[in-house]
């Protein structure tokens, strides 16, 4: 047995050790580097989160998100208990909150994924599309710009997430946007995020804030809100709902799995050059109506119906206002400069889609019933 001279020395060595285990977490996480990524609950915005939480353990990423319709802290349990993780509940458009954020914290990177972005949404409530994407961007800028003036700007990264739908519409089958295409917004939606590209950019040239921009085509994959394409077509095909298409189904689009993305992002906030804009497209153009008939196609015999029971689900309805014919991403610049490419075809990438949400059912029917949403009401009002 130990005397108690040796039991007083053991017991003051196992409270200096813990100290000293206490002292490390706490200098380990203030010497952390500290990445804000807004909208991180969101469907690109999660695999972001995920992506980041996992491959960069001496990072501590901050997930900023308002926790709308479309976000979903369900979209990232498997990292919620990350030490390197933090979720924070807010709004970009409250100046005061983000202002105190970034003093409170001292990012030293902004991943700014947080918008609206459903076009028929910014139709029939464009306010809401300029609060949030134009004003809640300006306010991180002044925040970043403000938090990091005094360091000279050394070490930090302002990078903002855009869409392809700035440059408007293509009409040669032979065009494609480029970075240098001019813009042409023609919805409330792509309105408002070309004039926060107009403000990033001018950020960076007026207050020389460290900024990049990407420019994405339409992204699918496991998560998406199924007010949008896929997922929408997916859930309505489990419950033999109609499957709306818009017009003739004509319009065409580029398809980019939202992993892939994720790991654009990735490579530009890290190798990116200041200052510089970089497409992300995936070479995938289809037609709406062609994407639906090969989802009714892979659902039927995923469920086990005979070919051709989804497609008699396809209705027609009066086209979407100014809707674009087709949109095009030449991300040759992304791939030759930064050595990004695409890592799936999409017939592989649908397949995975459509098994994810077969497999995560309850996910799906706590999106379209809105339980999650009354439920982080409650948590968090």
């Amino acid at each position: 047995m130990l005397g108690d001279g040796k039991k007083k020395s053991l017991s003051n060595f196992s409270i200096n050790l813990s100290y000293k285990n206490i002292l490390h977490i706490i200098q380990q996480k203030t010497s952390m580097k500290k990445i804000l990524i807004t909208g991180g609950a969101g469907f690109i915005g999660s695999h972001v989160v995920r992506l980041f939480v996992t491959k960069y353990p001496d990072y501590h990423i901050f997930n900023l998100d308002k926790l709308t319709y479309a976000g979903n802290l369900a979209n990232l349990t498997d990292i919620e208990n990350a030490p390197n993780y933090t979720f924070v509940r807010g709004d970009i458009v409250d100046a005061d909150f983000i202002n105190e954020l970034f003093e409170t914290h001292q990012f030293d990177g902004v991943i700014h994924l947080a918008a609206e972005s459903h076009v028929d949404r910014s139709i029939t409530e464009p306010m809401a599309f300029v609060m949030t994407n134009v004003v809640g961007t300006c306010n991180l800028l002044n925040a970043a710009k403000n938090t990091w003036k005094a360091s000279g700007y050394e070490g930090k990264r302002f990078y903002h997430v855009s869409t392809d739908e700035v440059y408007g519409e293509l009409h040669n089958p032979e065009d494609f946007f480029l970075e240098t295409t001019p813009y042409d917004p023609r919805s409330p939606y792509s309105a408002s995020k070309a004039s926060s590209d107009h403000f990033v950019r001018a950020y960076g040239n007026t207050y020389k804030l460290p900024i990049v921009i990407t420019n994405c085509s339409n992204n699918y994959g496991p998560n998406h809100f199924p007010e949008k394409l896929l997922p929408l077509m997916i859930n309505n095909i489990l419950h033999s709902k109609p499957l709306p298409v818009y017009g003739k189904g004509e319009n065409v689009r580029d398809w980019l799995f939202v992993v892939d993305h994720a790991r654009a992002i990735d490579t530009v906030y890290h190798t990116g050059k200041e200052g510089e804009t970089y497409n992300i497209g995936g070479f995938n153009e289809w037609k709406n109506i062609d994407i639906v008939r090969l989802v009714c196609k892979t659902m039927d015999s995923k469920l086990g119906r005979p070919e051709g029971t989804s497609e008699q689900l396809i209705t027609y309805v009066t086209d979407r206002a100014g809707h674009d014919l087709r949109y095009a991403i030449d991300a040759t610049k992304i791939m030759n400069e930064l050595g990004w490419k695409p890592s799936l075809q999409f017939e592989e990438g649908l397949e995975k889609t459509v098994d994810w949400f077969l497999n995560n059912q309850e996910w799906l029917d706590n999106i379209t019933s809105g339980n999650y949403k009354e439920y982080y009401d409650k948590m968090y009002s």
